[in-house]
């Protein structure tokens, strides 16, 4: 019947993309992000997340990029995801998954603050986020910013509101530069399509502005299995096959805050 034809179809490509990305052959894998020509700079980078496991359910293509071409990461999160009356054992969970990413947990900044405090109700203060995001900047001479764009990838309200807290610091920095990144949300077939979604985002970003946009391929995908899993309090079935088929797992396209 069609319908086997398409499913088996959509198998063997799904199987294709993800032997291509584990046996590095994919050319675009090459990235020319924070590259200008042949030389990289090596830069101190500052990820803003929201809440601990964001780092490995959303940005370890970002990550690893980043730490295989020796860039200098720091990780910001806001809070320390208290919701369920879980925030130190969350705390904990990240410091692990920082190990797996091979980021030093002296650089991994968890705070607990009472105005940050994780929940879809609470809605995060954008002058209080950009205060605290630029006195971690000036603290580790951060000259790059990459966080979530107004979406969040989910539409939680805490992701929406740390990008909103990034942008604010942008508007009110003054003889400063800094660089700052997004995390493009995509619909939700692509957000479930898998690997299969490193050709779409390739080809999207192609059509951005010169670059404004870039898309990074997770070389390892099995290290953001092996990072959530360190989050064993989250660990659960459906994040379990969230990871699996995220195409978050595999990609990441960045596009640069204007």
């Amino acid at each position: 019947m069609a319908w086997v034809s398409i499913l088996l179809s959509v198998v063997v490509l799904w199987v294709a993309s993800l032997c291509k990305i584990l046996h590095r052959s994919f050319s675009a894998s090459e990235a020319t992000f924070l590259r200008d020509g042949a030389v990289s700079r090596r830069r101190n980078v500052l990820l803003v997340i929201a809440h601990p496991d964001d780092e490995s359910m959303f940005f370890t293509p970002t990550i690893n990029y980043l730490i295989s071409r020796g860039h200098n990461l720091f990780v910001l999160c806001m809070s320390n995801g208290n919701a369920d009356g879980m925030g130190n054992i969350r705390k904990e969970e990240l410091y692990l998954a920082s190990t797996i990413l091979k980021i030093p947990t002296g650089q991994v900044k968890i705070l607990d603050h009472p105005d940050l405090q994780d929940g879809f109700g609470n809605a995060w203060n954008w002058n209080l986020l950009a205060s605290i995001i630029e006195e971690e900047t000036c603290a580790h001479a951060i000259d790059l910013i990459i966080t979530f764009d107004g979406y969040g990838v989910s539409g939680h309200c805490n992701h929406c509101d740390v990008h909103h807290g990034v942008r604010k610091l942008l508007h009110g920095t003054s003889g400063r530069h800094i660089e700052a990144w997004e995390l493009a949300s995509i619909n939700i077939l692509r957000k479930y399509s898998g690997p299969l979604d490193i050709w779409l985002s390739i080809i999207f970003a192609r059509f951005q502005p010169n670059g404004q946009s870039h898309c990074l391929l997770n070389l390892d995908p099995r290290k953001s299995y092996a990072a959530m899993a360190q989050h064993s309090s989250q660990w659960v079935w459906y994040r379990k096959l969230f990871v699996t088929f995220s195409s978050y797992t595999y990609v990441n396209t960045l596009r640069k805050i204007q």
